[in-house]
């Protein structure tokens, strides 16, 4: 192999730090969300042991269902993210075995590149369908505030 080759092979391994770049961003937002999920889940688990109206009991027991929804929606998506990390290292890595095989390897770096890609945009479909419910939940919390200042 010539002093070329070994050139293309490094910017080949190194293309899959782009999308490993923007999969950790994804993957660190995503898990500051899991974080203050977690955190407004245990206030309203903690507020709901000293609600003894029924009505209000149910709104809570609600948003506690909303906010574990969210949570399972961002777990999943921060599962996708990691496989998606696995994914582009993998294609690092095979595209380096690729070249000592006598590329011998096929379309597996582009077939693991491929498979990444998907798990990002599955992981982002999943974190928009999260945010929805974050402002649904927003706006509920923010509704039944005002509808209890105005019966107080």
């Amino acid at each position: 192999m010539n002093n070329f080759a070994h050139y293309a092979v490094l910017t080949a391994m190194l293309a899959p730090a782009f999308f490993l770049t923007a999969t950790a961003s994804l993957l660190l937002s995503a898990n500051n969300r899991l974080a203050r999920i977690i955190d407004r889940a245990r206030t309203l688990l903690r507020e709901l042991v000293d609600i003894e109206d029924p009505k209000e009991r149910e709104l809570y027991e609600m948003r506690i269902r909303l906010q574990r929804r969210r949570s399972l929606i961002i777990l999943r998506a921060g599962q996708l993210l990691y496989g998606a990390i696995s994914c582009f290292v993998g294609t690092s890595l095979a595209v380096a075995v690729d070249t000592f095989v006598d590329h011998r390897l096929g379309g597996l770096p582009t077939w693991l590149a491929a498979v990444g890609v998907l798990a990002m945009l599955a992981a982002s479909i999943l974190l928009a369908r999260e945010s929805t419910l974050a402002v649904t939940a927003i706006n509920e919390e923010m509704d039944h505030r005002h509808v209890k200042k105005k019966n107080g």
